[in-house]
């Protein structure tokens, strides 16, 4: 039986064959020296680089087919009115405008440039889509769905509880080393976006469910001639994948009965949220989450406020 082509691996193949016909790095001035200075300077991931290049890239290829010449505030205008044209998502539109103007500020910031066209345009507006949550009560069902009574049901459960304690990302979690944990101190070192680095504590019941799975858990998951390092091992003692942990929650979750598919970050998600509707002060939540803009943050503000008034109007006699 052949599986049918989920619509993610579509989109990925289909990005992989654009990025793979677009044109060569050299045909873009100084595109070579702005990727790496994404490398040394801030540290961004491959495929965060990648994705500049394609759009930046694409960007080249169409102004050429125009005609060429320096870039102005009317062929990035004119550019993205034919991405508009192409029924490009405003989300993806907006990404390519951080893109180019990423770009040209650094031509600028490197005296390549006299001008920034980018300057004076406008991102394009994209609606506040709000994650979905996880009550407390769907976190307890989740948490409880692994098998702790196996090693690598046990290394699963700590998984879940230490995601929820923390809030951390994917790639931070599955990143973490044994050395990250501080069980004394009851926190976690983590590396984040831009290798920036940040604290963050973990309760108490987390910290009991680590303990347990470095005792009795962790050991039978490694070789002890080539122990890694690895807080959480995957197959061979290698860290887990991202795709690898998305497939365990998705596991998880449908065993719990939760009501929707849940993403890699819904407890990230669920992390926020409950600390905000139980007062937590939102500086504090954007520290915890390794954001850097207070506005990133602010969604888990309309969260709370979306699901208050679900609640009303669920429970109020006149709601």
């Amino acid at each position: 039986m052949v599986r049918a082509e989920s619509t993610g691996a579509r989109s990925r193949r289909g990005w992989i064959a654009r990025l793979e016909a677009a044109p060569d790095r050299d045909t873009v001035p100084h595109l070579a020296a702005f990727l790496d200075s994404l490398i040394l300077e801030d540290g961004l991931a491959a495929n965060t680089r990648a994705a500049y290049a394609l759009d930046i890239r694409e960007y080249s290829a169409w102004w050429q087919s125009k005609g060429g010449g320096a870039s102005t505030r009317e062929t990035i205008l004119g550019y993205l009115a034919d991405c508009q044209k192409r029924k490009r998502s405003t989300t993806t539109r907006a990404r390519i405008l951080s893109s180019l103007r990423r770009y040209h500020r650094f031509l600028l910031r490197r005296h390549l440039a006299a001008t920034d066209p980018t300057e004076d345009i406008a991102s394009p507006r994209i609606g506040r889509k709000l994650p979905k949550v996880l009550t407390e009560e769907e976190v307890e069902r989740l948490l409880e769905a692994a098998d702790e009574s196996t090693p690598r049901g046990l290394r699963d459960r700590v998984l879940l509880e230490v995601l929820y304690a923390s809030g951390l990302r994917v790639s931070e979690l599955v990143a973490l080393r044994t050395e990250s944990i501080n069980p004394r101190q009851g926190i976690v070192r983590v590396s984040g976006k831009g290798r920036k680095e940040r604290i963050v504590p973990l309760g108490e019941e987390a910290l009991e469910w680590l303990e347990r799975y470095l005792l009795s858990g962790r050991p039978h998951l490694v070789d002890h001639g080539r122990d890694r390092g690895i807080l959480f091992p995957g197959r061979g003692g290698r860290p887990l994948t991202r795709q690898a942990f998305w497939m365990l929650i998705k596991r998880y979750a449908r065993r719990a009965g939760l009501r929707f598919e849940p993403s890699p970050h819904v407890l990230r998600h669920a992390f926020a949220t409950h600390l905000v509707n139980r007062g937590a002060d939102l500086r504090v939540v954007q520290l915890l989450l390794g954001h850097s803009d207070l506005g990133t943050t602010q969604i888990y503000t309309h969260v709370a406020r979306e699901r208050l008034k679900a609640l009303h109007k669920a429970h109020h006699p006149r709601g």
